[in-house]
């Protein structure tokens, strides 16, 4: 499988990505310009990757403008023939514009930037397990109105729900009030991933966390 990163202006964490996919977990990984349509060089066992950051300065809405770039119709083509797509945090919210994902990314509910760990439940795969994973986002709060919530998960569309250290899902565990704690969701088809929390920055020991590698197995299926 290879990685393809889309580079937006105004991004910062594509770097981000693109280090942990190739240093940390061995992928093989090439950029795309935001400008560009060429996907050719990727077929659909392939992965495009929205990364963080605040594409086009967040102006009118977060990832509003970012859905309308060139990259993204064949990013939108793309995850139509079956290709795998995958946006973090402002990658995320880009997912939700563009229709790719449903629902949509909110206000922060204490109206606050918040840039910390917090914990996360896979609710792909039956585990116990609890991640540290971190997150930096001032709107980072899923909510989809009660027919979209009913569909979301009769389809089991939940990927991964925020949690206290202990793995509670209850409110204390909840850095932003998402409905139903949810920290990323997939299409019903499963080869559009989107959630808030950034799980390349946790994928190094060097940097005191490697939980995130547990995130791309879960995902990709890479046993790092």
């Amino acid at each position: 499988m290879k990685f393809g990163v889309v580079m937006f202006p105004g991004s910062n964490c594509d770097r981000d990505m693109v280090d942990a996919l190739q240093n940390d977990l061995q992928q093989e990984v090439i950029t795309l310009w935001h400008k560009e349509k060429d996907i050719s060089m990727l077929s659909t066992k392939d992965c495009i990757i929205l990364p963080g950051g605040f594409s086009y300065g967040d102006y009118l809405r977060c990832g509003a403008i970012a859905r309308f770039s060139p990259m993204m119709q064949s990013v939108i083509d793309f995850a139509g023939k079956g290709g795998k797509v995958f946006g973090v945090c402002n990658g995320f919210q880009i997912l939700c514009e563009s229709s790719l994902l449903p629902g949509v990314l909110l206000r922060n509910a204490h109206q606050q930037f918040v840039c910390k760990n917090i914990f996360l439940k896979d609710a792909v795969t039956p585990s116990n397990t609890v991640l540290k994973i971190p997150i930096a986002h001032g709107e980072g709060r899923y909510f989809a109105g009660k027919p979209e919530m009913d569909a979301i998960q009769e389809n089991g569309q939940v990927i991964f729900q925020y949690c206290t250290e202990g793995g509670e899902i209850i409110a204390a565990g909840n850095p932003n009030g998402a409905v139903s704690n949810i920290a990323g969701i997939r299409n019903k088809e499963g080869n559009v991933f989107g959630m808030m929390p950034h799980p390349e920055r946790a994928c190094n020991d060097a940097l005191g966390n490697n939980d995130g590698r547990a995130v791309f197995n879960t995902l990709f299926g890479l046993k790092i």
